[in-house]
């Protein structure tokens, strides 16, 4: 949770290189993510070659207001844990005003919370808890449960050097080529560089990284539509791995819908590649460069007072992305009236989640459902 971007994926990854050093952590990171990588490029090409007519628009009908409930429910888990102090719930306040009516970038909201984290805990220690630690004394278990590990390489100037050099050339390699190959100024290139900068500025999951992505992806860029990246959410629950895949949807539909010289589903495919690419490659990065020294960053607790407040405005930051997203789900572009079959699917389904705790999954199937029936009907 410390590190920018999808933590299942780093977590994974740490583990197996905690348990067969590099080999490991690239067999488990890779791993962890291949089977949502193919699985989501065939559902994009199902989506944007049909998902508009027939009775695959009535599936993404019924599965865009279960996204709203998703994102609400992802707000109340996050916010309920975080928000532990007036502080906290003041710093998810602004952020969500700043980037709502300001549309101040994702960016900066997290700089400025970092530091008032750090400024907060050096003057108002309670209004910044930095958590408990993790505990693994095994009180109360034999010793035998537990599996013995290696042990932790210990971090050196010279291996920091060889991983930064090896990650660095893998991560920016694909983005040389592909410029050399059709320019600078290209769409591909375009989203290696936006899907490079995403990777390293997004703490606390695929909740954090979506905001900036509808920020900047739908609104700056123009690749997608907010009901596009909608769907594109639904259809990452649907998968294994971590939920972050969404970055891929991302970049198969702006390369469908801006497909340069290339046949849309050539021009799909690359940007789906690139993006995926550079979403994933820094976490190997992050992960054994820091990894080492892990056990000695979990007792500064500035460093926990500051990542809490970042937590803290991604709470506001997810709650613009719930409003925009419910605008776009909850009422009839066409009329300005309310869709009361999507509001209702909506409360429906956060109740589900919230209440009843059923999972992403079987939400989304029943929605899906209840789409394709409305448009039988």
């Amino acid at each position: 949770m410390m590190l920018p971007g999808p933590e299942a994926q780093q977590l994974a990854t740490y583990l197996g290189w905690r348990l067969h050093g590099w080999r490991g952590g690239v067999a488990a990171g890779v791993l962890f993510v291949l089977p949502a990588v193919f699985i989501l490029c065939g559902l994009s090409w199902l989506y944007m070659a049909g998902g508009q007519s027939g009775w695959l628009a009535g599936i993404f009908g019924g599965l865009v207001p279960a996204v709203v409930a998703v994102i609400f429910a992802a707000l109340w888990r996050i916010g309920s844990k975080t928000l532990r102090s007036a502080s906290l719930w003041m710093i998810a306040a602004l952020s969500f005003i700043a980037i709502y009516h300001f549309n101040v970038s994702f960016i900066f909201i997290v700089c400025a919370a970092a530091l008032l984290g750090g400024l907060g805990y050096s003057f108002f220690e309670n209004q910044f808890p930095t958590g408990a630690g993790h505990g693994g004394d095994g009180e109360g278990k034999d010793e035998e449960e537990y599996v013995r590990l290696p042990d932790a390489p210990r971090g050196t100037w010279r291996r920091a050097v060889v991983v930064v050099v090896t990650c660095v050339v893998l991560w920016s390699l694909p983005i040389l080529v592909l410029g050399l190959w059709l320019g600078w100024n290209s769409l591909p290139v375009s989203q290696g560089l936006f899907f490079s900068k995403a990777a390293v500025v997004t703490f606390g999951g695929a909740y954090a990284v979506l905001p900036y992505v509808a920020q900047q992806a739908v609104e700056n860029y123009g690749w997608l539509s907010h009901a596009q990246m909608m769907s594109g959410l639904a259809l990452a629950e649907t998968t294994p791995g971590p939920l972050v895949i969404v970055l891929q949807f991302v970049g198969f539909a702006g390369g469908w819908q801006h497909p340069g010289g290339f046949s849309p589903l050539v021009a799909a495919t690359l940007g789906a590649a690139i993006t995926t690419w550079v979403t994933f490659v820094p976490c190997f990065l992050f992960v054994f460069l820091g990894a080492p020294y892990v056990e000695r960053l979990r007792e500064r607790p500035r460093v926990g007072a500051c990542l809490t407040a970042i937590t803290a405005s991604v709470v506001g930051v997810i709650l613009n992305l719930g409003v925009k997203f419910s605008a776009h789900a909850l009422w009839d572009g066409a009329g300005g009236k309310v869709d009361f079959f999507a509001l209702l699917v909506a409360l429906v389904s956060f109740v589900l989640l919230w209440r009843f705790r059923v999972s992403f999954v079987a939400v989304l199937v029943g929605c899906a459902l209840l789409g394709l029936v409305r448009s039988w009907i």
